[in-house]
């Protein structure tokens, strides 16, 4: 406690009142008032605590010694120390000792930073705007029983001079987060409109493709066949090595109808999942091309595609897919290798192959590139294309958030 006379002391006030003008953060306000804060009631370490517009999370804003406690993001309120006085429990919170006061330290605390940097005396008091706690002024000094009654008083008065400022800052600061929420939302929603529209674009184009390809190989090879066999009807007798070519002919077009149909529908992907639809897809590319290369999928996700949504594993499978038939057909490579890795918040699947390069890929004829790119908006993952050190191959990777992969019930 210092023994400051009411004069001194008022002047004290109005200098933090000074330093406040024109402070635009949170930060900035600490560093500003600390020293002058330290006159009216002597400290190691100043924190302000401010409770996040919810009330369920809070941050702290800190001078003096470094804790953990400001390099933490937004954390819950129910782990904070001071939690009582945050809540509205307590007016005041006064500890001669907080290494070993209990009201500091239960299951869950963030109380750390207490122990480890002694800090002994420690006066908390509410930041109040509105009638509302808004978060908290504290004070501490490694020095045992250092505060009493009268800097509680002082630092409450100190606190009815910030907790307007932070009010005001913590206002602002929300109106700009829900304005950039707000036009990111937008911004998401014009992207799926427009990704939605190319989308219909290119799956028109493919329904195209796939008549054209019906039209002039199917369909074609069937109408010769046809007439050969129209031909042959007016013969009285046909022998058996006849009908060879005919059964040969039928083959291949039943092999080239079977092609086309695997292209429109990934039937594996329905009936095993998206590991096991790469595998068959990369084997058969690989097979069909007749390069000599070596491929290899290697699964670390573990369990977490198996329940992925249908539309989702859809897209994530096309992405992967047309990655692999550009690096097969365009990049000439030696090594095609699929990666699938999870953690904790997304997913991701990696196409990776030592061929062309980059440029190979880019200068894809088609809409194959910016068809990956709006599969991937649409079920809003990230979508990356690289080269690798030193231009030797490319490396296309998706990424999606598992709060936008799973599937309904799951998520629940």
């Amino acid at each position: 406690m210092i023994d400051l006379g009411r004069n001194a002391l008022f002047d004290r006030y109005l200098g933090i009142s000074r330093l406040l003008a024109g402070q635009l953060d949170f930060n900035s306000i600490i560093q500003a008032v600390a020293e002058e804060i330290r006159h009216i009631i002597p400290h190691d370490h100043l924190d302000v605590c401010i409770k996040m517009v919810h009330g369920k999370y809070h941050i702290a804003y800190e001078s003096g010694l470094e804790t953990a406690w400001s390099r933490q993001p937004p954390a819950l309120l129910s782990g904070s120390p001071i939690r009582t006085l945050l809540a509205g429990e307590v007016d005041f919170l006064l500890a001669t000792d907080a290494c070993s006061d209990p009201r500091f330290h239960f299951e869950g605390a963030f109380s750390s930073p207490i122990v480890e940097l002694s800090l002994r005396s420690r006066v908390h008091v509410p930041l109040k705007a509105q009638g509302d706690v808004i978060g908290a002024l504290s004070c501490s000094s490694r020095q045992r029983d250092r505060y009493d009654r009268e800097d509680v008083e002082k630092a409450r008065a100190v606190a009815d001079l910030l907790a307007p400022y932070f009010f005001a800052l913590r206002a602002a600061e929300q109106a700009k987060l829900s304005a950039v929420i707000e036009t990111e939302a937008r911004a998401r929603e014009e992207g799926l409109r427009l990704g939605a529209l190319k989308l219909t674009e290119a799956l028109e184009a493919e329904r195209q493709r796939i008549g054209m390809d019906l039209h002039d190989q199917t369909l074609a090879d069937l109408t010769r066949l046809t007439r050969r066999i129209e031909r042959l009807t007016g013969k009285g007798t046909i022998h058996g090595d006849t009908l060879v070519p005919f059964c040969r002919a039928l083959q291949q077009c039943m092999h080239d109808l079977r092609q086309i149909i695997e292209e429109a529908k990934p039937t594996v992907l329905q009936l095993f999942g998206v590991a096991e639809a790469i595998e068959n897809h990369l084997e058969r590319s690989v097979r069909e091309s007749g390069l000599p290369v070596r491929w290899r999928v290697i699964d670390l996700a573990g369990e977490a595609l198996v329940d992925l949504d249908r539309t989702v594993a859809t897209a994530l499978f096309r992405i992967v897919q047309e990655a692999v038939n550009n690096a097969i057909r365009h990049g000439q490579p030696n090594t095609v290798i699929v990666t699938l890795s999870a953690d904790e918040g997304a997913i991701s699947l990696e196409v990776s192959d030592d061929g062309g390069g980059l440029v190979a890929h880019r200068d894809l004829p088609g809409r194959g590139i910016d068809n990956m790119k709006t599969r991937a908006r649409l079920i809003s993952a990230r979508l990356e294309m690289a080269a690798h050190p030193g231009g030797q191959g490319t490396m296309v990777k998706v990424t999606l958030p598992l709060r936008h992969a799973l599937k309904t019930d799951a998520a629940e």
